[in-house]
């Protein structure tokens, strides 16, 4: 339990404007870090901090999302801006930052069922914007030069959560071996294209304006870093092959034209003519990736739910998403016949 004494009197010294007292409320979604509703007499702003226990190194790195958004104020990338970092884990008993709240919807189905026709299609033009708004920003101009690690990114990724994945692993998962196998040993040659990449560019991680299909804040920028910009189309673009009636809900198995959303190939057109870009190659191995990689993700959900520190109820379902993702991530290479 955050203890909201302690913390009232230390953002009223540390956060500039803020004044009690506070009172929080944890979201209920997410599962990874946990994040809270603070509401004060100053305003009403968003609490997120790191999950409780021992961690992966490297995972939960609030101070990168905190780095990111900061650096992203002023620009077309729509965030919600950061207040106040804190790293003594004196005050609620981890790192966690502060930044506004904003008001609006979170879309959790990507059939968007509530929503009128005309608007699904433009929310996918909206998100289609704001990723290529994302992968444009000059990293440069923001500072942001060494927010990522040289040398080719998808290297560098998949030992990194090949490690992860192994450091997690609860049993012996043979669609995954087989999955890590063909990607080390696929990885295209580097095409020298790097860009600020979002890490987790999905539906649930974009808060809407209340009324209007336009994104007012790209949130969850803890996997961000400098990467391939494919990588995140390929990611985003999971959901098309992802069944509908999924925990992690996709677009399989519905009726998409009768709804308005684009097919996979007219939404990655539409980025490729945002980006300037005449072909996409190695496209199956980007999914392939995709795949891998949040299903290296899945398997850190369903450890931290074993050891008790999981943020949410649904950890352990979540977890179970392993095997599948990584069986469809090999129906796709035998679709693409690359194995």
């Amino acid at each position: 339990m955050i203890d909201e004494q302690k913390l009232n009197a230390y953002l009223e010294r540390h956060m500039d404007g803020f004044k009690g007292p506070l009172s929080l409320k944890k979201f209920a979604g997410g599962q990874s870090n946990p994040t809270f509703l603070m509401t004060a007499q100053s305003g009403t702003y968003v609490l997120r901090s790191k999950p409780p226990g021992i961690l992966l190194k490297s995972a939960h790195a609030i101070d990168r999302e905190y780095r990111v958004t900061k650096a992203l104020c002023g620009t077309d990338v729509p965030i919600a801006r950061p207040r106040h970092l804190c790293l003594d884990e004196e005050i609620i008993g981890s790192w966690f930052y502060v930044m506004d709240f904003m008001e609006g919807r979170i879309f959790w189905d990507p059939s968007l069922p509530d929503v009128a026709r005309d608007d699904r299609t433009a929310i996918y033009h909206e998100m289609n914007r704001v990723l290529a708004a994302i992968h444009s920003v000059d990293i440069a101009a923001l500072g942001l030069l060494d927010y990522g690690k040289p040398g080719n990114y998808f290297d560098r990724q998949i030992g990194r959560w090949t490690k992860q994945y192994k450091a997690s692993e609860t049993e012996h998962i043979e669609p995954m071996e087989q999955l890590i196998k063909w990607i080390s040993r696929n990885i295209p040659e580097d095409d020298g294209k790097v860009s600020l990449i979002h890490g987790d560019f999905r539906l649930d991680n974009f808060i809407f304006h209340p009324t209007k299909p336009k994104i007012i804040a790209v949130v969850d920028w803890e996997l961000s870093t400098l990467g391939h910009p494919l990588a995140d189309l390929a990611y985003q673009c999971m959901q098309w092959r992802m069944p509908h009636d999924s925990l992690i809900r996709g677009l399989g198995g519905i009726d998409r034209a009768d709804l308005g959303i684009p097919t996979e190939e007219d939404y990655i057109a539409e980025y490729a003519s945002r980006m300037e870009l005449d072909n996409i190659d190695h496209w199956p191995f980007y999914l392939a990736f995709s795949f891998f990689r949040l299903a290296a993700i899945v398997q850190g959900v369903m450890k931290r739910s074993l050891d008790g520190n999981a943020s949410n109820k649904k950890a352990q379902d979540v977890g179970k998403l392993t095997r599948p993702l990584a069986e469809k991530a090999i129906e796709i290479l035998i679709e693409y016949q690359k194995i």
